[in-house]
Order: structure tokens, then sequence, then C-alpha cells
């Protein structure tokens, strides 16, 4: 006799719904907690020294639950093989949850244990991701799982340093995570910008160019491979001068003028600027002529953090029914993740001395931008699918 599903609720009848819902609470709470210890307004004994524990949790956190929300999904319809849904999908978030919570309990818990709990998410989710890709044999979609185990590489570098091992490594293993983020968003807008084009704007017809696809994603592994070696100077400068131009030609092949009407686009087109603008930005850092931090922010608050939004919202609503038209709130969102990126990336070159209060202004505007996500979306992902479909 089969057992009855503890977990069955619409929120987990697929990876999406339940990964974009821990998502949106964690990049509220990541940042309150984050404020509150760079402010010193909050002390704790943790495993990670302060600003490493921000990296890896809006890193391996906030962004990892997008990528696995959106992984879950994307391969189920590749493939047409169901992925995880009910008490799997639910013991795989609670994994991701207790990531999230034991670093709060070092002291208490080996820290060998601690290390080894946030580093199981990762290759677990490589493993349920695998499945409905190597039943299909469609193992053109294995380098994502590549990218996933990437991603459990950095994270481990990292853990390997609170574990005692060089100083250096969860820098590397940082850059790494970051890298790695950013090609797995250029390979998915690959796929994903000239169909949500069409199908958001009628009468539309994006004409790929598999090269410049290629050489985009190509100039960018070089950017970061380069960084990761610590190349600067002219050389690293002409790299990202070539991943700048590559994109912009990549995504002006795709652009459409009339996507500035339809939210759900121009959110996704404007966070792929914010890629290009990290480029530029590392650029102009070869020749320190910015810090270094800019680009950095440029890449994970703009590009990772709009792109996501964008991508949850549009998601959200094909997999659950809903016309694919964003509320009022969720545009209003859109442009307070943008604001967030501005204050936090741009307009700290141009007024250095007023640095805190860009930086205040920016935190304000990532937590009202999510909380609208949240307010919006949390009834939606916990709601059955309103055309009576399965997912």
């Amino acid at each position: 006799m089969k057992s009855h599903p503890i977990f069955d609720y619409p929120l987990f009848a697929l990876g999406f719904r339940a990964f974009f819902v821990l998502a949106g609470f964690a990049a509220l709470v990541l940042i309150v907690f984050w404020n509150a210890l760079f402010n010193g307004n909050l002390t704790a004994e943790h495993y990670f020294p302060d600003s490493y524990w921000h990296a890896h949790e809006m890193l391996l956190g906030y962004a990892v639950a997008v990528i696995a929300g959106f992984l879950l999904t994307a391969v189920k319809n590749w493939t047409g093989k169901a992925t995880i849904n009910g008490d799997q999908l639910a013991s795989l978030c609670l994994l991701w949850l207790y990531g999230r919570i034991l670093p709060f309990y070092a002291g208490l818990l080996p820290d060998a244990i601690i290390a080894l709990v946030d580093f199981a998410f990762l290759p677990a989710l490589a493993y349920q991701v695998s499945k409905p890709i190597l039943e299909t044999k469609q193992y053109k979609n294995l380098f994502f799982i590549g990218l996933l185990l990437l991603l459990a590489v950095g994270n481990g570098l990292i853990h390997a340093q609170m574990l005692g091992a060089q100083e250096n490594w969860a820098a590397t293993g940082i850059q790494l995570v970051v890298a790695t983020i950013i090609i797995l968003i250029l390979i998915i807008a690959g796929r994903v910008f000239p169909f949500f084009t069409e199908r958001g704007i009628p009468g539309t017809l994006i004409i790929k160019n598999p090269l410049l696809d290629n050489v985009s994603i190509a100039s960018a592994v070089v950017v970061f491979a380069l960084q990761l070696a610590d190349i600067s100077g002219h050389v690293l400068a002409l790299a990202a001068s070539i991943a700048v131009a590559a994109n912009i030609a990549r995504l002006s092949g795709w652009y459409v003028q009339r996507i500035w009407y339809v939210p759900l686009l121009w959110v996704l087109y404007v966070g792929y600027t914010w890629i290009i603008s990290g480029f530029l930005l590392t650029l102009l850092a070869a020749y320190q002529l910015v810090p270094l931090s800019l680009a950095l922010h440029a890449f994970t608050l703009g590009g990772i953090g709009v792109l996501t939004l964008g991508m949850m919202a549009r998601v959200s609503l094909g997999h659950t029914g809903y016309a694919l038209k964003a509320s009022n709130a969720i545009a209003i969102a859109f442009i307070l993740i943008n604001v967030a990126a501005l204050f936090r990336v741009l307009l700290p070159l141009a007024m250095p001395t007023w640095y805190e209060t860009l930086i205040y202004i920016s935190t304000l505007s990532w937590l009202a931008a999510f909380s609208l996500f949240i307010f919006v979306y949390a009834p939606i992902l916990n709601r059955a699918r309103i055309d009576g479909q399965d997912g």
C-alpha cells in the first residue's frame, strides 16, 4: 500500500513554487540581518565571519534557491519527465533551510557538521536535475549539472577556509561562485530572452546568432578565469572590453523597442545590462580607475538581483496558469530593485562622501522590492494552477 505524501500541497507541486517563496523570504531576512551586522546593531557568534556570511548567503542561499526552482521546473519542460515534488521536494527545501540556520549554531555543533549540511545541497540538487536528463538522453543539457557541481566546488572552497585551510580559499570560492552564476545566466538568457520576447510582443521574430552567443559566453569565461588567476592590467582590460562589446551586440540582436511597454521583458533586458556594466567596471578596475567592489555588485545586486526577480515573476505566472502580465505592484518592484542597484553601484562613483546614505537607500529599495514580490506571489505560488493542470 502506497503511503500518502505528507507535503501534498500546491507549494510542493513543482520546484519553482517552494524555492521561489524561500528565495523571496531569504532576500528579505538575509539583508535585514546583514544590515544589522554591518551597522553594529547585532552581534552573534557565527560559523562565518560577517563579510563572508553576507556573500555566501546571498549567492549560495538566495541565488541558488532561485536556480534550484528554475532548473527543477525547466528540466521538466525540456525532458517531459516529472521532477521531484511533494515529500522529496520538501526534503530538499529543508536541506537548503538547514544550511541557512546551522551556521548560527557555531559552538554548539561541530563546524564539520555545519559545513557538510550546507555543502550537501548542491550535489543533491544536481542529482535530482540529472535524473530526467539522463533518462531522456538529453546529454546536451548535462552542462547544467557541471555548473551546479562547479558551484559546489566554490562552496567547498569557502567551507575549507572556515575549517582551517588557506586564508585565500574563501575569496577564491566566492569569485568562482559569482563567475559560475553569471555564466549560467548568460547561457539561460540565450534560451529564454528570444522566446520570452516573441511571446510577450506578438508579431516579433528574433533571429538567433549562435556564433555571437558563443563569443559572448566565452569572453565572459575568459574574464572570470583571468580574475581567478589574479591577472589584471592590460590583459584583463582587453578581455573585459571584448565581453562588453560581444554582450552588447548579443542583447541588441534580441532588442525590440516595444519591450518598454512590457515590464516582464524590460526587467530582463535591464538586468542583462547590469551584467554588461559589470564587465565595463571590471575593465576600469583593471586600470584601478574604480574599486573592483563596484564591478562585483554590478554583477551581483544588479545582474543577479534584477534578473532573478524578473525571472521569478515571469516563470511563476507562466507555470501557474495566470496571464503573462505584471501587476502594478510588481512593476514598481522592478523599478525598486534597479534603484537599489543604482544607489549601490553607480552613485557611489559620483557621490563617494554620501556612501553610507546611498547604501541605506539601496537597502530599503531592495527590501521594498522583495516585500512586494512576497505580497503578490506567495499566495499565487501556494495555490493550485487556475487552469487545472498539474504543476
